[in-house]
């Protein structure tokens, strides 16, 4: 039996300390162990995006990741984005322009749209669709997609322009 690591998290904000085993892929404990459901399991390998989640600033595809190389860092889901009383502005834009239909892609699209929306303000469909890239959805064609996005960056620069 393999020796378990101790491990150290921040999870949307909440410190998280446990043991676990070093082939623990971060996915598993997000939702098994921390019982943090948004992060959906969907290929296994990375190629969907279902489970992406920001770690120290970056996207990343967390069934294809360890728990202990995640040890020490910080990670936003879609749980840490908003809440059910307060939608995150790209929850809302999805919800407005039809960004989802099953909704099995959505928590890993919006997460990944805040990431690069936060690279990048006021990106162009082309970049929207480019930084998008890795996200997949079987359902909805894209275009309701991107459209969500790109709504989303405009009302985020119309506060942003309102508040200076």
């Amino acid at each position: 039996m393999p020796e378990k690591l101790h491990i150290k998290l921040t999870v949307n904000g909440k410190a998280e300390e446990f043991l676990a085993e070093p082939r623990e892929l971060l996915i598993h404990t997000l939702r098994e162990r921390l019982r943090i459901t948004g992060p959906h399991i969907g290929c296994d390998s990375s190629h969907c995006g279902a489970c992406t989640v920001t770690l120290n600033g970056k996207s990343v595809k967390s069934c294809t990741m360890f728990v202990g190389q995640a040890n020490g860092a910080e990670i936003t889901t879609i749980e840490g984005l908003g809440t059910p009383d307060a939608l995150h502005v790209l929850q809302e834009s999805f919800r407005e322009h039809h960004g989802l239909q099953c909704g099995f892609c959505t928590p890993g699209m919006i997460t990944r749209a805040a990431k690069l929306l936060e690279e990048n303000p006021s990106p162009s469909e082309e970049e929207v669709r480019f930084g998008m890239a890795g996200n997949i959805c079987r359902c909805t064609g894209y275009q309701n997609i991107v459209k969500s996005i790109l709504a989303a960056a405009a009302e985020m620069n119309a506060s942003k322009e309102a508040a200076e």
